[in-house]
């Protein structure tokens, strides 16, 4: 597939900026030039901040927020093909996974239209108590003044949709810095969303370094809230260094796949498979850890192990590729080193394990200790490692002992298991007999403990955090 290097500028407030200063993007598959984006100062991020503030905009009404995002939509539909030639180019990623994250995003702006429309006020009637009159109390909702937001690399529309559309639907303004390994995508997506009448003030894109840019953005008192994807490291550096502001971390996640004695072994595989080497493992949802109890455990790694070899991977360009690469090779070199150790502590690589630059062939282990660090830390990419539990017990104990609580999945068809799971789990998300990141675009979605804060994401839910809640009262 030939490719042109494209140069994208920043955007403030709809207008397209240039500064001379570039960042390249190279696609990770063989390091060639994918493109370059601007890169913005203090003076630009200033204006973009002014823009959003500035007293003279008109806000959208609920009719011409939807309309716009429903237009948005019905864009990037018919442009779903460039789209996902842009997120492989950026990513490594296969076609097949590029073209699935445009559905997503598709979702996330068809659902955000649906709530734009919604009226989430209540009323409670106050003469319910002995100590109440006859009032009525009405709550409703106004957005925020402005939202900063941060978005990763994985994920390059989707996660930058699900940040934008939510505060379109809620009438909150955005400056949003995109990953600076996969900017294009997102700063296209800006493009695509002033083309379907989005007004310039309400959305400015950009990049720029830690001290210029991203520390003062999230600093500024003019900020009301802070939504950041990412690693847990930063995802803190930030809680630290935003100060009184309301804050959405999502954050990091090491999420198992638990199967059970009396779980469907081609559906286990199936799912372990999915959950292990799509998008190159690279989800925060991803399954990260296979923890089997012993009774199923060889029936169940053969099982695993046949079909992981259909995963074939190799050029993401390529129609047959299932899995590509991930995003640098130091990415991958990282990975390697973790499976190696593993190994020389006493785990077998069943499958895969082979490296060339920054693509890393899909990755059975088996036999793996607990302490390893490829199933003791997030490891972020096509991995499986698959983890000896006695039992139920056993694998929420070792799941609620680490620091993670963002999803999880069990393989069982025992009612009684399945809500043990649920309940026990700490985790923002249970799943049985689905892959932990199951969700739709508009459901709550987040971590707990060292996955988040507790705020969910999705549609739904972050529209509320964009608003602020005002409840009134009147005689009734």
């Amino acid at each position: 597939m030939s490719w042109s290097p494209i140069h994208l500028p920043a955007y403030l407030a709809g207008k397209p900026v240039e500064t001379g200063r570039t960042v390249e993007v190279r696609y990770p598959f063989d390091g060639s030039l994918t493109g370059t984006a601007a890169l913005i100062g203090p003076e630009e991020l200033d204006t973009a901040i002014k823009a959003a503030l500035d007293p003279a905009n008109k806000p959208l009404n609920r009719h011409e927020r939807a309309t716009v995002l429903r237009k948005a939509a019905a864009l990037l539909a018919e442009r779903r093909e460039e789209f996902a030639k842009l997120i492989t180019r950026e990513t490594g990623l296969c076609m097949k996974e590029s073209r699935y994250e445009t559905g997503r995003s598709s979702d996330v702006l068809e659902f955000a239209a649906m709530e734009a429309l919604r009226d989430d006020g209540q009323v409670f009637s106050c003469d319910i108590s002995p100590m109440g009159k006859a009032r009525r109390i009405i709550t409703t909702r106004y957005p925020v003044s402005l939202v900063a937001a941060i978005t990763p690399f994985n994920h390059p529309l989707n996660q930058v949709a699900h940040k934008l559309a939510p505060a379109i639907a809620a009438g909150a303004p955005v400056i949003l810095k995109p990953s600076e390994r996969t900017p294009l995508t997102a700063l296209k997506f800006a493009g695509l969303l002033y083309e379907a009448g989005l007004p310039g003030w309400m959305l400015s894109m950009f990049l720029g370094t830690l001290d210029e840019v991203i520390n003062p953005m999230i600093e500024d008192p003019r900020t009301e809230v802070v939504t950041f994807t990412g690693s847990v490291e930063i995802g803190k550096a930030i809680a630290k260094r935003a100060g009184y502001k309301k804050l959405c971390l999502e954050l990091g996640g090491n999420s198992p796949l638990i199967v059970l004695a009396d779980a469907d072994l081609d559906l286990a595989a199936k799912l372990a498979c999915e959950g292990s080497f799509r998008n190159s493992g690279q989800r925060c949802t991803a399954v990260k850890r296979i923890l089997v109890v012993p009774e199923i455990q060889e029936a169940f790694t053969a099982k695993f192990v046949e079909l992981a070899k259909t995963y074939l991977s190799g050029d993401p360009e390529s129609e047959s590729t299932v899995v590509g690469t991930v995003i640098t090779e130091d990415s991958a070199k990282l990975l390697e080193r973790r499976v190696n150790d593993a190994v020389a502590m006493g785990a077998k690589v069943l499958l895969g394990g082979g490296r060339k630059g920054a693509l890393l062939e899909p990755t059975i282990l088996t036999h793996v200790p607990r302490s390893a660090e490829v199933v003791d830390e997030e490891s972020f990419g096509p991995l499986a490692p698959i983890v000896t539990v006695k039992d139920l017990d056993d694998a929420i104990a070792y799941y609620n002992g680490g620091r993670f609580g963002l999803s999880s999945a069990v393989v069982t068809n025992d009612l009684a298991a399945a809500m043990k799971a649920a309940k026990e789990l700490k985790t923002g998300t249970t799943n049985i007999n689905e892959v932990p990141g199951y969700r739709l675009e508009h459901t709550p979605f987040g971590g707990v403990r060292d996955s988040g804060l507790g705020i969910k994401e999705g549609v739904t839910e972050a529209m509320k955090f964009f608003t602020h809640l005002k409840t009134f009262s009147l005689p009734w």
